[in-house]
């Protein structure tokens, strides 16, 4: 989804004779690149192309221009503040870049009319001076791809949108997320679990069409008014133009249920099974160091969602029930872990107490899937379930591992 080549010089100007062309003589193409082997081109690319009659040169605008020598990147990416910029591009430079990179291109040839055509071309050719080739990225509502879509349109008269709102479809914002990502599997997951409710909304085919695949295959549904008035498919002709070396990411994300569960009961049964042998030095030194180490991986995962949610524009991880999950309660339990390992130790009253809040707060991620007519607002669904799987018997284990130490009286 991402660029081309973030580098390229910002304001690129198309050429004059595509501006000055009647639209009768333009030709305008939707291309679509696969997902690439690098984490911020697993989404895939798209861009417009246009082409004047009798012309060599063929020009993609597309807008996924990202620099990350730009003044505070990191900064404003971490904030969800990301400024993304268009571009008009070579077609020979792109093609032999995707192709060295192993990705496919897909070319689709649209049925516009001429004043269409030319409404498209002067939209882009604006769109790409100085003044106004920045806009505010978001991953999900304003991308590479909706903003070709919204182009193709505004330049159709809205004849576009109605039809694909009009078809609903499986995915959600994370499903389809956690998808294209999932060739690097830690990103993926860290990405599914750091997204809320509010990824978790059905989509229709316009909102899904934030993928660069997924627009290509829903303009093959679309029909549009030719000439005369009669109703005709929008791709006049599609075609592959260069083929791929790179696997075309999953239709749906892997099921990791079952996983989760049986590690979460591996690391709760270890937590409980370390702390019944307390007698031994090295089980109570692998207890305390195990204990703390997963406080301390829950109080920091905790603290990322709840500054995600606070102090990040990124919406999609707002509400986040995985707080309860990965809760910054835990921090209170680490200094009684560590002294576990003392064969001395005795539990206090206050970390047996403090023990139970994890699996307890655990437990009441649990309500929206047990009770999901009764959960709204805040506690509506989230797709989550798998790591409730994971996390609730390990934090049992550690309670009841706390539990079977010897009481301070």
């Amino acid at each position: 989804m991402l660029a081309l080549a973030w580098a390229f010089a910002a304001g690129a100007q198309a050429p004059s004779p595509l501006v000055t062309d009647a639209g009768d003589r333009l030709a305008v193409t939707l291309l679509t690149f696969g997902p690439g082997s690098i984490y911020w081109e697993r989404f895939g690319h798209n861009a417009i192309l246009i082409q004047a009659d009798g012309e060599p040169e063929a020009v993609a605008f597309n807008y996924g221009i990202f620099d990350f020598g730009q003044q505070d990147f990191m900064l404003n990416f971490a904030r969800g503040r990301m400024v993304y910029r268009m571009a008009a591009d070579d077609l020979r430079d792109d093609l032999g870049l995707y192709s060295r990179e192993g990705r496919w291109v897909q070319q689709q040839r649209l049925r516009l009319q001429p004043e269409q055509r030319a409404r498209l071309r002067d939209f882009l050719v604006w769109n790409v001076q100085p003044e106004n080739t920045r806009y505010r990225y978001d991953y999900f509502l304003s991308n590479c791809s909706t903003r070709v879509r919204d182009a193709l349109d505004q330049a159709l008269g809205g004849a576009l949108r109605p039809q694909l709102q009009a078809r609903g479809t499986p995915a959600t914002y994370r499903s389809d997320a956690v998808r294209l990502i999932w060739p690097d599997h830690l990103l993926a997951l860290g990405m599914d679990l750091g997204l809320g409710p509010d990824a978790d909304r059905p989509l229709d085919l316009w909102q899904e069409s934030f993928v660069p695949m997924v627009l290509m295959e829903a303009l093959r549904q679309v029909r549009v008014k030719d000439a005369d008035g009669s109703l005709q498919p929008l791709v006049v002709s599609d075609s592959r133009l260069v083929e791929g070396s790179i696997s075309d990411p999953p239709a749906q994300p892997p099921g990791i249920a079952l996983p989760c569960l049986l590690a979460g009961l591996a690391l709760g049964a270890l937590l409980w099974g370390l702390a019944r042998l307390r007698r031994r030095r090295a089980a109570r030194y692998a207890f305390a160091a195990a204990g703390a180490l997963f406080c301390l991986a829950c109080a920091a995962g905790g603290l990322t969602l709840a500054a995600l949610w606070g102090l990040t524009e990124h919406w999609g991880g707002w509400r986040n029930q995985n707080l309860l999950l990965l809760n910054p309660l835990s921090l209170l339990l680490i200094p009684a872990c560590i002294a576990s390992a003392r064969a001395a130790w005795r539990a206090s009253r206050f970390a047996l107490t403090a023990a139970l809040l994890p699996p307890a707060l655990a437990a009441l991620a649990l309500l929206p899937h047990l009770l999901p007519h009764l959960t709204s607002g805040p506690w509506s669904g989230q797709a989550n379930l798998h790591w409730i799987l994971l996390f609730l018997p390990a934090h049992l284990g550690l309670a009841l591992g706390l539990r079977a130490a010897p009481v301070r009286a």
